[in-house]
């Protein structure tokens, strides 16, 4: 099961979080970019991989952050792989806009689905 959290940072800013499969981490990325007003491309994609080799899910210390920073919205995503796992842990910040966080949490909700073709 996944699992979604509305935690407040300040009055100002609040997260959502919960997991995703590894294999949806890159879609996950490009899609919330683009409800961030920014585009995520290759390059990204690239720091973003190489970030994740040395993370684990269970020390908050061995997190990886990335920043998607556009026209319209600015937003820190936190990851994590699950050691042993598939799954990847995620945390979206940085904005205090209801629709974003509404979004980042059905993008999660979603990317925690594998569906069968």
């Amino acid at each position: 099961m996944w699992h979604s959290d509305w935690m407040a940072q300040s009055d100002r800013e609040r997260a959502v979080e919960g997991w995703i499969w590894i294999e949806n981490v890159q879609p996950f990325l490009a899609l919330l970019a683009r409800y961030a007003g920014c585009d995520f491309d290759g390059a990204d994609w690239q720091a973003v991989e190489l970030g994740l080799e040395a993370t684990d899910d269970e020390h908050p210390d061995c997190w990886y952050s990335y920043p998607l920073v556009g026209s319209d919205h600015r937003l820190k995503v936190h990851l994590a792989q699950a050691v042993g796992g598939n799954e990847v842990s995620v945390r979206v910040a940085g904005t205090s806009n209801p629709e974003l966080l509404l979004r980042a949490d059905t993008l999660i909700a979603a990317f925690a689905t594998r569906l069968v073709a």
